[in-house]
């Protein structure tokens, strides 16, 4: 397993000439070739920043990607057409850029669902000859894609969201297969949608939909670990935050509710956990969290451009190994700086800042 004590979750901001590019190629104003040159000095650019700001885990931030989950619906074929809201819809709550509600579109998995290229691969071997550090890759839980299921319209593929959800699973299974192969050592899953259950009133819809809460977390559960799998020598992570879109959130609560019911099931041998202020709740959780399992702790915010300081975030670490023990712990960002090309409201100089934090922090922490 990976020691690293400072992390990342996967992305970073767009710079402005790669979103100006990725419209000018969907207008087909520039051609695929140019585009990726383009794509390519962004992956650059990402991987700089992180080493200069002394990261020992590096993403290739997400550059090639229009959500955090959108490489599965753009690989694989079998589903209905879809755009950037298939991601984003809910209501979404914003303490300094206030409320949005985006309508569920019309998406559903229509068809048998058919990989037409791997997901990630570019997304490691890229990296991989460009950097010393550990290359991270990050892949959707399976059970996040369940909202592509629709009752009426998805039987002609699947007669059920479980048949759906086996061959999600399949798929993101072969992916880490094929990361593994390529010597990739370090494999994230990302789970946003569990903490969606501290809130009663999301329980309550899962269970009008005849999925009670436990069943749907013993399900998802089991089909994380099928697609983490036995890889000797691969390192997993598993994310969990509270929405990040826009630097807003969907539910707020501590992690009380899936502490017993997740930390100890779940594979995965790293926790990144949302830390970042009062919203998440306190550190006692923690103490359902395994003996061989490393908490990483998300106390920086990526939602706005509040500097933290080293000596604010060493203190909280301290707190927290009230609980679980130092050795056991890391600290990185509480989510992606940009879980969809739209970006939070931040700039690159504090996303800048506040990785470096992290690193001095680190290096006093566990010097």
């Amino acid at each position: 397993m990976i020691e690293a004590r400072t992390d990342v979750v996967g992305s970073l901001l767009r710079p402005p000439e790669l979103l100006a590019a990725r419209r000018r190629h969907e207008l087909g104003e520039i051609g695929p070739p140019e585009f990726k040159r383009i794509e390519d000095a962004a992956v650059d650019a990402a991987i700089r920043l992180q080493e200069d700001a002394g990261l020992a885990v590096v993403t290739d931030g997400e550059m090639r990607r229009l959500s955090f989950q959108s490489q599965f619906t753009e690989a694989v074929e079998g589903f209905s057409e879809w755009d950037l809201n298939a991601f984003l819809w809910g209501d979404w709550h914003g303490d300094e850029v206030g409320e949005k509600r985006i309508e569920r579109p019309p998406i559903a998995v229509l068809g048998r669902l058919r990989r037409r290229r791997f997901l990630s691969a570019e997304e490691y071997t890229y990296p991989r000859g460009r950097t010393e550090r550990i290359v991270k890759v990050t892949l959707p839980s399976p059970s996040l894609f369940a909202n592509f299921y629709d009752p009426r319209r998805s039987r002609g593929a699947y007669p059920s969201l479980e048949s759906f959800l086996a061959d999600v699973t399949e798929i993101l299974r072969q992916e880490v297969d094929e990361l593994v192969q390529l010597g990739c050592v370090y494999v994230q899953l990302d789970a946003p949608h569990y903490p969606l259950l501290l809130d009663a009133a999301y329980r309550d819809f899962y269970a009008s939909k005849g999925w009670p809460a436990q069943r749907w977390l013993d399900l998802g559960v089991e089909l994380d670990n099928l697609v983490i799998g036995q890889h000797p020598g691969v390192t997993f992570g598993f994310h969990l935050c509270r929405g990040n879109q826009q630097s807003r959130w969907l539910v707020e609560g501590g992690y009380d509710w899936l502490a017993q019911r997740l930390f100890p099931r779940v594979a995965a041998q790293r926790l990144l956990l949302e830390y970042d202020d009062e919203r998440a709740g306190g550190f006692a959780p923690l103490a359902a969290v395994p003996e061989d399992k490393t908490v990483v702790l998300g106390l920086v915010t990526t939602k706005t451009g509040r500097r933290e300081t080293v000596k604010e975030l060493q203190a909280r670490i301290h707190e927290a190994a009230r609980v679980v023990p130092l050795e056991r712990l890391a600290v990185s960002p509480q989510c992606g700086f940009a879980t969809s090309i739209l970006g939070n409201a931040l700039s690159t100089a504090d996303q800048q800042a506040k990785l470096r934090t992290l690193a001095v922090t680190a290096e006093r922490v566990w010097r």
